[in-house]
């Protein structure tokens, strides 16, 4: 049903949740997983999304990510780590479109009991996804 998954990730147990729900279903499906960690850059001013490869932001990001790869929860999957400067919810939107993902799995941490000033990230991801989102149960 699906075959290309992307899901978020800040390096958090309850971003691990989440993870293990995307392998779990890139199992059942053969479907590649497309895991993103998204970092803000102070120095890079404002804006969209951008991937910034000489920044130390960058670096700390794929730091993360790197360990996140690694997690024994993907062995075995195919899978494929991007680290976006920007916002948590517009790196997962903007991987997603890039690589033409069928699904977005993102945890519902922050979903409840968020401002109309801050919008959560699974809020900001189901609002914007060009694809299926599943929300979850991270929190």
């Amino acid at each position: 049903m699906f075959t290309t998954i992307v899901v978020g990730t800040d390096g958090s147990p309850t971003a691990r949740r989440a993870l293990s729900v995307a392998a779990e279903l890139a199992r059942q499906c053969g479907a590649q997983v497309h895991v993103v960690h998204a970092f803000h850059d102070p120095s890079a001013g404002s804006g969209g999304p951008r991937s910034s490869g000489s920044s130390r932001w960058h670096e700390a990001g794929r730091a993360v990510l790197d360990g996140v790869l690694e997690d024994p929860v993907l062995a075995g999957l195919p899978t494929e780590g991007h680290t976006v400067d920007g916002s948590a919810s517009e790196a997962i939107v903007s991987v997603a479109a890039r690589v033409g993902a069928d699904l977005i799995v993102v945890g519902n941490r922050g979903v409840f009991g968020s401002s109309q000033a801050h919008q959560s990230v699974p809020e900001g991801v189901v609002h914007r996804a060009p694809c299926h989102v599943l929300v979850a149960r991270t929190a």
